[in-house]
């Protein structure tokens, strides 16, 4: 078992930059592999960007590729999405999500993430 805790959501106006954190416990936290998603209002929920469990390969959607990055510190069972150049259309609940080894993207194709967080509310502003 996972217990999954996201952080750093907030208010933002477009162009700024946020950091999410997703803080892991539970669970040896560096043989997971670890995903944000999102879900805005009225929208599906869509897979964001993911991680490996060593950090050595990364996915992330097209609509976030360049503005956003996934880190992750596998001493602090933490990991991260800083967010630039931030957008109206990025204002969604933020989830983070792991999976026991897994894979990425693997995990995101075949959606086959176990745990996940509360969630932490983006809302950029125009």
């Amino acid at each position: 078992q996972v217990q999954l805790v996201e952080s750093g959501g907030g208010l933002v106006q477009a162009g700024g930059s946020l950091r999410l954190s997703c803080a892991a416990s539970g669970s040896i936290f560096s043989i997971h592999t670890m995903g944000w998603y999102r879900q805005a209002p009225g929208k599906q929920r869509e897979a964001v960007s993911c991680i490996s469990s060593s950090g050595a390969s990364t996915y992330y959607a097209d609509s976030v590729k360049g503005r956003f990055r996934i880190s992750r510190d596998n001493v602090k069972n933490t990991m991260y999405l800083q967010m630039n150049l931030l957008k109206p259309e990025d204002t969604a609940i933020y989830y983070c999500a792991a999976e026991y080894l897994g894979g990425c993207p693997r995990s995101i194709h075949i959606a086959s993430f176990e745990y996940w967080g509360q969630g932490t509310q983006v809302t950029v502003s125009s």
